[in-house]
């Protein structure tokens, strides 16, 4: 009961009786056939009938919690062992708590095979806010590195290329406040996010700023790099090149994961590795080495590119059934290993697409404006109507769209190349002890 009361160890449940029969308090629980509230333990064992004749289904549910945890123990005699697991930082006061009950707390080493659970710190709101964002893809496998503030800073620039509007990003701004203030009501389960929605914000205005851009093409800020409808080619080369970049940090996380999952050999020969990380680089000096016109360039992004078909073929051929078929299935998988690279790069020209998509909605929406401006009382009033409704639905529906985006640049081209394998979360065996009065 006081590992239950504690909430901080995992308990191994494999051949728990909860997976067969019930046991006694299982039994009167499904007699009873009530989902409690929550399941709770009493400071004693209890009287199992006369829980069940006063329908305490949430005592039931914490009694059969507990019968099926223990049915998982291993006895010896007079000794039984339960296996499970505990954070490092938990282990101390787990084991205090197991001797003032008698017990104790042997630490043993991890079953071959088989990876702890994941338990990710969550120190600090900005961690805490970008946490949902990795959990939507799933849980980070335990040997692996977290990569939580990489990919949401990694997001809310996505969103802020794609979103760039210094106005637009304001009200982003406004809006995160509003969550960090509980406003509105109805809302202040989303309270911990507002820092991401902060940090879109913040990315957008400064987008904006670059762009010039502050709803729309006003005037009201000058063009400090460029004006996307003005210079999408150069638009489109920036996000390539922004694209490239984040690719690059993400094999540099892949291979640090190969190698923290299986060795240096893992870590060498897949192709979210070295063997990727290799081709990758040679196709970005190949390319420029055209754009550039350097030969020695090109020669030498040609020797990366050999070098890292060699490593991840010699990793797939070994993996293979060998012979012919091996061979075909090797060739077969390196063709899309570089097809998968070329158009992964290119993918993230969507950044500068949507950031054109943005900056024309808001363009439209000030040409009406403007025409109306010069046609009396009525035509300004209709301007007004214009730039507030049009501006909405701009905002409105770019700001899903690039949300969508950026999350499915995120998940398909960069956390494709950091995991291999999905972990599980840390669950922690935790219920609550209650004094109750008697029951009769």
């Amino acid at each position: 009961m006081g590992v239950a009361e504690s909430g901080r160890v995992e308990l191994d449940r494999s051949g728990a009786a909860g997976e067969g029969a019930p046991g006694p308090a299982g039994r009167r629980l499904q007699r009873l056939r009530g989902e409690p509230v929550r399941a709770v333990l009493s400071p004693g064992p209890p009287d199992l009938d006369a829980l069940e004749r006063a329908g305490r289904v949430d005592l039931l549910a914490g009694e059969a919690q507990l019968e099926e945890r223990l049915g998982s123990a291993v006895r010896r005699g007079s000794v039984a062992a339960v296996a499970g697991w505990c954070p490092v930082r938990d282990v101390r006061a787990t084991a205090a708590r197991l001797a003032g009950a008698g017990g104790t707390l042997v630490p043993l080493p991890a079953p071959r095979g088989t990876d702890p659970p994941t338990l990710l710190r969550e120190t600090g709101a900005l961690r805490g806010a970008f946490r949902p964002l990795l959990g939507t893809y799933g849980t980070v496998p335990y040997p692996d590195l977290d990569p939580t503030m990489a990919a949401g800073l990694a997001y809310v620039v996505m969103f802020g290329v794609m979103f760039g509007d210094a106005g637009h990003g304001a009200l982003l701004l406004l809006g995160a406040l509003a969550l960090r203030r509980g406003r509105p009501r109805r809302l202040a389960r989303l309270h911990r996010l507002w820092p991401f929605v902060a940090g879109a914000g913040i990315a957008s205005v400064l987008a904006g700023l670059a762009y010039g851009e502050f709803f729309g093409p006003t005037g009201v800020l000058p063009v400090l790099w460029l004006s996307p409808p003005a210079e999408p080619l150069r638009l489109l080369t920036a996000a390539a090149a922004l694209g490239a970049g984040l690719l690059a940090l993400a094999y540099a996380a892949g291979i640090a994961n190969r190698w923290r999952e299986g060795g240096p050999s893992s870590a060498l020969y897949a192709p979210s590795g070295v063997a990727g990380a290799l081709l990758f680089l040679g196709l970005g000096l190949l390319a420029g080495a055209v754009a550039a016109g350097i030969p020695g360039l090109a020669a030498g992004g040609g020797l990366l590119c050999l070098a890292g078909l060699v490593l991840a073929g010699s990793g797939w051929y070994a993996a293979s059934s060998h012979g012919a078929g091996g061979v075909a299935q090797t060739a077969v998988q390196l063709l899309d290993m570089v097809l998968r690279i070329g158009s992964n790069t290119i993918s993230f020209t969507r950044l500068a697409a949507f950031g054109l998509t943005h900056a024309a909605l808001g363009g439209i929406v000030w040409q009406g404006t403007t025409a109306l401006v010069g046609s009396g009382p009525a035509g300004a009033l209709g301007a007004v109507a214009v730039f507030t409704a049009g501006n909405a639905l701009a905002f409105a529906l770019e700001a899903l769209v690039a949300g969508v985006q950026a999350l499915r640049l995120e998940f398909y081209e960069l956390f494709s190349r950091v995991f291999e394998d999905q972990g599980r979360p840390f669950r922690p065996w935790r219920l609550p002890i209650e004094r109750v009065e008697a029951v009769p």
